[in-house]
């Protein structure tokens, strides 16, 4: 038996449960593993409020999660390339917080062998999302990228990667997390009006790309730093802003090579993983709670073992 969390109603984060559940037995192309931690991101606890239940209700019980690291302990028929005691990161839908998790083949990669679990278990969906915004931004050496909540996982994420590509980062952030920012190499403003001369100031030159993480005022001073020219601006966080605003709003492509991307850039010490606060498993509200906060540096994990 494994354990799971789940929730049996909409709600406040002490709806999430631990429950036991039968193993699942890997299938054709799948593999069986025994997660070491799993991510949590901001769009969970947004499910688990019922944010998305007018448009996308629920047969419960609901389970969460999609980024896990951990060992592999079990191997299905047609699986090449991976073996019983690999360790692997990897992405799935919606059963991350679980001790055990199937994952298909080709949706893992090798866990670098001194990456702590920790950073494996969240550098998946962020690292990803991150990475699939600034390529469809187009980002490269040269460029001049505004990034807004730029201290957030898929923020910190976003700056990294573009500072590996040759770029020049502004990023948004509150007070408390300017030197943060500076540590990752980007140019630190603050939110709040006046920002679009801020970052004027900061980039005397001009704005080239704007990856926006927030959405709201942030995104309509991002359209008037950029003089009405939203081309090269993409919103993860705004649904109704973005359009309004003639701003795209992107979602995460994943791919096993977009993972691999993320893990060669850890490997030679371009992108560095923060981890806010690991949460034993079975205590998943307290994940949630500090998500919702809307003050996390870097990322939360849930522990097993």
């Amino acid at each position: 038996m494994s354990t799971a969390i789940v929730f049996n109603e909409y709600g406040k984060p002490e709806v999430l449960v631990p429950v036991e559940i039968q193993d699942p037995e890997a299938g054709a192309g799948q593999v069986r593993v025994q997660v070491r931690a799993a991510g949590v991101q901001p769009f969970d606890t947004a499910w688990r409020r019922g944010d998305f239940a007018q448009w996308n209700p629920d047969t419960f019980p609901v389970r969460l999660g999609n980024e896990v690291a951990g060992v592999v302990d079990q191997v299905g028929p047609g699986v090449t390339g991976v073996a019983v005691g690999d360790e692997v990161i990897g992405f799935l839908d919606g059963t991350g917080y679980s001790s055990v998790v199937l994952l298909q083949a080709d949706q893992l990669v090798q866990k670098p062998a001194g990456m702590p679990w920790e950073e494996a278990g969240v550098l998946s969906a962020s690292g990803q999302t991150a990475h699939t915004a600034l390529d469809e931004l187009r980002v490269g050496a040269g460029d001049v990228v505004l990034i807004h909540a730029a201290a957030g996982g898929v923020g910190s994420n976003a700056v990294q990667i573009a500072k590996a590509r040759g770029a020049v980062v502004i990023g948004t952030a509150s007070e408390r997390n300017h030197e943060y920012l500076r540590s990752l190499g980007a140019i630190p403003v603050t939110y709040g009006a006046g920002l679009v001369e801020r970052v004027r100031a900061a980039a005397p030159d001009g704005v080239d790309a704007v990856f926006d993480a927030i959405g709201g005022e942030a995104l309509d001073a991002s359209v008037e730093i950029l003089d009405g020219n939203t081309e090269r601006a993409v919103t993860i966080a705004d649904s109704w802003g973005g359009p309004r605003l003639g701003v795209r709003r992107i979602g995460t492509q994943r791919s096993a090579e977009r993972l691999a991307e993320l893990v060669r850039l850890y490997t030679e010490g371009l992108l560095k993983v923060t981890v806010a606060k690991a949460v034993p498993l079975e205590k998943a509200p307290e994940a949630h709670q500090e998500v919702e906060t809307g003050h996390v540096r870097g990322k939360v994990v849930l522990t097993v073992g």
